[in-house]
């Protein structure tokens, strides 16, 4: 069964996502990141093949093809507005109720979509907050969606360390905004950049 919700702040999260890549500057593209060896270029063209063009493939049980995975995005001069065309297209695939059912075959393993739609979700909105963070940006998002990402970190994070996708927890105060807990469970230090939540 379709969750309505996730799937509310999917949409929320792509047009935060969206928003943020209008905002990268062409000349800040060869700067360093808090994300070990990667300049902004490399970890906006993570952010871009997995959180569009991966959410649609996911969607639409496709792997992704070698074109993609070796694609420049950022060569394109326009490639904001192609990122934002092509989340709106992903987002609208997880629109359809029959996308929720069954399993996605993720290469090495499969799982339920209204499980893994979720952890898909957590992807826009930290490699967002990536991207916001080493161009001068901040990425906001409502409180329910920052408990999403927060559940999945929590749920899942020892699963991505096994595979070097987080760093070790950054202690964050308990009482700290939701997205900055989720931001800190997953390795990363909100003091680095601007994590924001907008209620």
């Amino acid at each position: 069964m379709k969750d309505e919700e996730t799937h509310r702040y999917m949409s929320e999260c792509a047009a935060e996502a969206a928003r943020v890549a209008r905002g990268v500057p062409a000349e800040r593209l060869s700067d360093p990141t808090h994300c070990p060896g990667w300049d902004v270029r490399t970890l906006v063209d993570h952010w871009v093949l997995y959180t569009s063009h991966g959410l649609e493939h996911r969607a639409l049980r496709k792997q992704l093809p070698d074109e993609l995975v070796a694609r420049d995005f950022t060569a394109d001069p326009q490639w904001a507005q192609a990122y934002a065309d092509q989340l709106e297209r992903a987002v609208a695939a997880w629109a359809d109720p029959a996308v929720w059912e069954g399993e996605v075959d993720l290469g090495m393993a499969t799982m339920p979509a209204t499980e893994l739609a979720p952890m898909l979700v957590k992807e826009m909105a930290v490699h967002g907050w990536d991207v916001a963070a080493a161009t001068g940006q901040e990425f906001r998002i409502s409180d329910g969606a920052a408990r999403l990402v927060l559940d999945v970190v929590e749920r899942h994070g020892d699963l991505y360390r096994q595979y070097d996708g987080f760093a070790a927890v950054v202690p964050v105060a308990e009482d700290a905004p939701l997205f900055e807990r989720a931001l800190g469970a997953s390795g990363r230090d909100p003091r680095r950049g601007a994590a924001r939540t907008t209620g």
